[in-house]
């Protein structure tokens, strides 16, 4: 069977269309109860986060309607991170949680995805199975069987000592001038008292969220604010997250971005000199090349998934490794947590730059990332144009002109509608024009 509606990461979409209206909200949090409470009858619990838009009060309801008439107890944590969700979902022995969410979209986009009980992205056979009663006419639990409703208070400070814990208990950032972006998202009340509480100085950019701003012009994804304040305050580096908390990337204090590539180098290869390291790492088919290279160097082992964190997350676990991540910034720790953290990620990052006393950009050394090229074509209608034939033929042209220090990958989005062309080589020029020439054949193919 295929999923109907969750995808790479949940289920998400334009808030006020199909799926993401209250109603059908409601339906999945109901039929989402119908599946949890078979793990505890008559005792079944769930959490519910949310980022900062201003849809989330409305399906924060929603959910809570559909579960309560489920007879499930609800939890609520309010604005947290996505990882903090997890975090708080296997403390609390909760049977799942529930984060509301778009990530990195923008405001009027929205979604929800799901935790287990163990902190862990759902196997598609349960998000199969919830599926399956949202095709079922929703009911509703004699009164007595209700699920009640609590509102968890400390949830914010129980995550901050979490996230702290995951780095030497002598860790002490003094003299280290730090800018964090919180992307107007669920960082904003959480990053900067990590930081600050471990003594480093702080310079906050995005933590003013309004539910229209979560994104906009800021966070992970548009760190030029960042490498702006990062160079005006001469700070040592600067932090970005996205809306979530998902994700990170960083600036070093010569304003340039280094992205999850970099940052699980950096992450490998402190682990490696302090012989804390296993296995290998996994990235993702857009990986940068210079990656895999540079670990090579050290005898690291690389492996790459499909992309989306959940697939890094099955090739973690079936080869029993322990870091892996995507250059979008999102870095599983497995050894700290059980998702993609961005705040723990870059506390990792920021203990072996204090470890050695190294700038960030001196941490990078020994790898030299491939030019990249990455062009997004939009598409009406969703489909493959790898079937096409004169796709085919640009790709495989391309392919040729490369030769094999080069590759071309094509990817349909899953979380937005667009084909993903990406091109990878040498050569900086060649690069873009080839990715160029490939979408454009892309876009005439899609009409």
């Amino acid at each position: 069977m295929t999923r109907k509606y969750f995808g790479t990461d949940g289920i998400r979409g334009l808030v006020g269309q199909d799926p993401i209206t209250p109603n059908f909200v409601m339906h999945l949090g109901w039929a989402a109860g119908k599946v949890f409470a078979k793990q505890s009858p008559g005792d079944a619990k769930i959490l519910i986060g949310k980022d900062t838009r201003i849809s989330g009060y409305m399906f924060e309801s929603a959910l809570e309607a559909g579960l309560s008439a489920a007879g499930v107890d609800v939890r609520l944590l309010g604005p947290m991170p996505t990882p903090a969700i997890a975090y708080l979902t296997r403390t609390f022995h909760a049977q799942a949680g529930i984060v509301i969410s778009a990530s990195h979209n923008p405001y009027q986009d929205n979604g929800i995805k799901f935790f287990s009980g163990t902190g862990a992205k759902l196997p598609d056979e349960m998000e199969l199975e919830i599926e399956s009663y949202l095709g079922k006419p929703m009911t509703t639990m004699p009164s007595h069987d209700l699920g009640k409703v609590k509102r968890i208070e400390g949830a914010r400070g129980r995550y901050i000592e979490f996230c702290k814990s995951t780095v030497p208990y002598d860790l002490n950032l003094r003299g280290l001038k730090v800018v964090l972006d919180c992307a107007h998202g669920a960082t904003y009340h959480i990053a900067p008292d990590v930081f600050d509480e471990l003594g480093a100085e702080v310079i906050t950019l995005g933590v003013e969220p309004d539910g229209f701003n979560i994104n906009s012009d800021c966070g992970s994804t548009s760190p030029e604010a960042l490498q702006r304040a990062v160079l005006e305050h001469s700070a040592d580096l600067g932090i970005a997250f996205d809306g979530d908390g998902d994700r990170v990337v960083m600036v070093d204090h010569k304003g340039q971005v280094v992205d999850g590539d970099e940052l699980l180098y950096v992450i490998a290869r402190d682990c490696l000199e302090a012989k804390r390291f296993k296995g290998g790492v996994v990235g993702t088919l857009m990986s940068n090349l210079g990656l895999e290279v540079a670990l090579a160097e050290f005898g690291v082992g690389f492996a790459r998934a499909k992309v989306g964190d959940r697939y890094v997350m099955e090739s973690l676990k079936k080869k029993g490794w322990r870091l892996g991540g995507e250059s979008s910034g999102h870095i599983i720790c497995l050894d700290k947590t059980t998702t993609g953290d961005g705040i723990v990620a870059a506390l990792q990052v920021v203990t072996a730059m204090r470890s050695r006393d190294f700038s960030l950009r001196e941490m990078l050394q020994g790898m030299e990332k491939y030019p990249q090229r990455l062009v997004n074509v939009s598409m009406q209608e969703r489909s493959d144009p790898l079937s096409n034939a004169s796709v085919q033929r640009a790709v495989a042209d391309a392919e040729q002109e490369l030769g094999r220090h080069g590759r071309v990958l094509l990817r349909l989005s899953g979380t937005e509608p667009v084909v993903r062309v990406m091109v990878e080589g040498v050569d900086d020029s060649q690069v873009h024009r080839l990715a160029e020439d490939v979408a454009g054949v892309v876009q005439a193919a899609l009409g």
